[in-house]
Parts: structure tokens; sequence; C-alpha cells
């Protein structure tokens, strides 16, 4: 009997299920050493569970695990269906309504339980986030498909670049919006280069992730999707933003800005929240009501996309912490950065035994920013000596921008240019709102 036959299962039990010529979907009689009968569904279970418990699907829906230990006999008593995803039909389209894409990348939108590890791995493709999503074909003409199958960590500036010019296929060939399924934790980073490799949009452009995945109860997949293609076929705005839970109620997706949005949370369904400003949208799912922050740029199908997504990695974001190790900054430059974005505290700063490493990076003319490790707030080094004296050396502050906003546009910057004045020219440039000359004040 193969491995997958018995999925998740090993040790004594596996062995005892061997004997019973049992397998996944076999329908299961065990007999407990106190007289306890139980039927049910033989079910794979984790790789990584233990080994003396058999799961079992009972008629009434829940699963059940039973030790071992506490079975008296074990015997197959019929045949099932081994558990497997079943892909519904899409729903119809409605004439008439805005045309949206949705591209897949992977991450917990699309993903289901793996019961190899017990946890969840990308596994539902774009079109089937669009039949499971019924209520997507009431507000758009949906055009799915899968790019790539990743979980946001192995997402990179080469995805970045695949999106981007995904992105600029899909206007072109005529969507009045397009969405991105993403998974939650780099999605911000992958906003905020798309924000600048993508200039002059014509239509939005959302990005949407689940901090739940799809086959949980609980998921805030579905309406956080429902919320991203509702704001990008209907929203009066073209820029890129993240679309996901204004907080912890099924009621109300807010768009952040790309470039200012940040997640501040491991788990919550409101994990994202913009930063040193509001969002830019809103989407009532009860109602269907859109509401606009003003100064958004306008949707404007004349408006002719502008591409540039190339990036260089060689860019460093280093945080400063009490005890750092002065050698990471000499290492950076050893290794050939094109620049390097300092995450300090406060208003912007760092130990003065970092001041002889950064002496030596900047007397090579490499560029060296400054951002806050605070999240909310802007950089000040006019205020303490510290930050005078970083200035003296020639570090450059970012004023409001997010670190992570700040390493991604470094590396979209040192691909446009090889000039060292050119990037911090670029840097301190506002190009896609990345950075104002005054902070929203707000409680966080």
């Amino acid at each position: 009997m193969t491995v997958q036959e018995l999925e998740g299962y090993h040790g004594q039990v596996l062995q005892q299920l061997r004997k019973s010529k049992a397998k996944v979907g076999s329908i299961i009689r065990l007999t407990s050493k106190s007289g306890e009968v139980f039927e049910g569904t033989l079910i794979p279970r984790s790789e990584y569970s233990d080994q003396t418990h058999i799961v079992l699907k009972m008629k009434n829906g829940y699963n059940i695990g039973i030790s071992l230990d506490r079975t008296e006999k074990l015997e197959v008593i019929g045949q099932g269906e081994k558990p497997h995803f079943t892909k519904p039909s899409p729903p119809a389209n409605h004439v008439g309504l805005p045309r949206v894409a949705i591209v897949s990348t992977g991450g917990t939108i699309a993903s289901r339980v793996d019961y190899r590890t017990g946890a969840v791995q990308p596994a539902l493709t774009a079109a089937d986030l669009a039949s499971v999503v019924p209520e997507l074909s009431a507000i758009a003409e949906i055009d799915a498909h899968i790019l790539f199958s990743e979980y946001s960590e192995n997402i990179g500036p080469t995805h970045w670049k695949g999106m981007a010019e995904e992105v600029a296929k899909k206007i072109a060939d005529g969507a009045e919006g397009v969405v991105i399924s993403h998974g939650t934790d780099t999605l911000h980073y992958t906003a905020a280069a798309l924000s600048f490799a993508l200039a002059n949009l014509p239509v939005p452009v959302l990005l949407v992730g689940a901090q739940r995945s799809s086959d949980r109860p609980s998921s805030d997949a579905a309406s956080n999707l429902t919320g991203a293609v509702a704001l990008a076929g209907r929203a009066d705005m073209a820029l890129v933003g993240v679309a996901m839970h204004q907080d912890l109620s099924d009621h109300i997706i807010v768009a952040h800005r790309g470039t200012r949005v940040r997640k501040c949370h491991t788990s919550r369904r409101d994990a994202f929240k913009s930063i040193n400003s509001t969002p830019i949208a809103s989407y009532d799912l009860k109602t269907g009501h859109i509401e606009m922050t003003n100064g958004i740029p306008k949707r404007d199908k004349s408006r002719k996309l502008a591409l540039k997504s190339r990036f260089d990695q060689h860019a460093y974001l280093i945080k400063f912490y009490p005890g750092f190790n002065t050698g990471i900054i000499a290492s950076a430059v050893s290794a050939g950065t094109r620049g390097i974005v300092l995450e300090g505290t406060g208003l912007g700063h760092v130990s003065r035994h970092l001041f002889d490493s950064l002496k030596k990076a900047l007397k090579q003319d490499l560029p060296i920013f400054m951002a806050s490790q605070t999240i909310w707030g802007r950089v000040d080094m006019n205020v303490y000596n510290t930050g005078r004296d970083l200035l003296n050396l020639g570090v450059t502050p970012l004023e409001d921008m997010i670190a992570e906003t700040a390493i991604v546009k470094l590396m979209w910057v040192a691909a446009q240019t090889k000039s060292a004045d050119k990037i911090r020219e670029m840097m301190l440039r506002p190009i896609a709102g990345e950075m104002t000359s005054r902070t929203l004040v707000e409680a966080s």
C-alpha cells in the first residue's frame, strides 16, 4: 500500500491500518476497549502530527481523533470516496459589467489545507477564486488566471517585474481594473514595487490577500476579493492599492495607497493599515456603496501607461539596534550595494559607533538614507545632535516614507540610473505618493 493511500500516518498507526487493509477514504469501524463504537471515513493526517491517533470524518460532518491505545478492534466496513477538492462550476457573467482581470500569485487567499503538514498551501487557481465566490459575477466580468503560485516570502523583484508586465497586458487588452491575489506577508512590498513600476495608470490596480485560508469558516478571502473586484471595477481612481478588511467585522473593505500601507498584525483581518495617511477608498459589503478620498487620481482610459518594471536588488535595508555590529555596513559596501536605507530609532538616529563605518561608505559616494523604525511619524534629524551629525556626514533623511517602501523605491531607482547623485535626487522626489512635506497626525 502506497504512502499516498495512507497520507500522514506513520508508526504503529500505519502498521495497524495496513494490517486492516484500510486506506484514506475507507469507512472504518473502531471499537474502543470500553465498548464504544465509532464509524466514519478515514481521512489524511498531518505528516508532523503524533503517531498514535486515527482521524475519522463522522456522518455528522465532524472529524474526531481516536487514540490507537484506546482501540480494541479496527475493521474496514466499506469504501468511500477519498477526500478531495471539487471545483464549483463558474457562475454566469452578466452583460454590461466592467471587465476586471484577476491575476493570482498564490498566498492564503488561494490556499487550502495540506494534509501532509497540516499547514495551508497554494492550491486554487484564479479561476477557482471566481467560481467559489459567486458574488463576483454580479459585480464584474471576470478574466481570471494564475501567474505564479508562491508564498509571499518567496516573491521578489523578478516577480514584481512579471506582475507589472502582466498588468500592462491586461490593461492593453481592455481591463477596467486589475486585481492581484497575493500572500499577505510581503504584500505591501509588492504594492510599493508596482506603484513605482506602473506610472500614469489609466485604471486601478489592487492587491488583495487573506489572513485566513479560503477553506476555513472564518476566512476573509471571499469578502476581501469581493471588495477588491468591486473597487477595481467601479471606483473612480487610477493607482496601485491594497484592499483588505477595515476592522474585524465583515462590513467594510478599504483600499490603502500602495506606497503607504503596512502589515501591522500577524493574523487579524484588519492587519493592514495606512501609515501617515488615510485609506483611499472603501466598499460596503452590505450595500455596495463606494466612498472615495479626495485628491486621488481618477480613471482615464486615454491615459497611456508607462511601464518601468526593472529593479536592482543590490540595495540594503539595515535596521539599527543596541549592540549593532558596525561591520555590517562594511559588508554591505564590499558586497557591491548601490545604496543603503538605515532604519534608525525615533526621529532618525543610530549610535555614534556607526559613524566611522558610515563615513567610509559615504566617501565612496554610496547613497545612504534614513527612515524610522517607529512606523508612524516622520524623520527629523535636526532636533538632536546625533541627527545633525548624521546629516553633516551626508546621510539623507527620507521624511515620512515607510522603511519597507524606501527599500523598494531604492531598488527601483537604482535600476533607472547609475549616478549616485541621481539616486539621491530621485529618492527625495515624490513619485507615487510615498512621501509628503507634511505628515498626517493620527492615532495608531
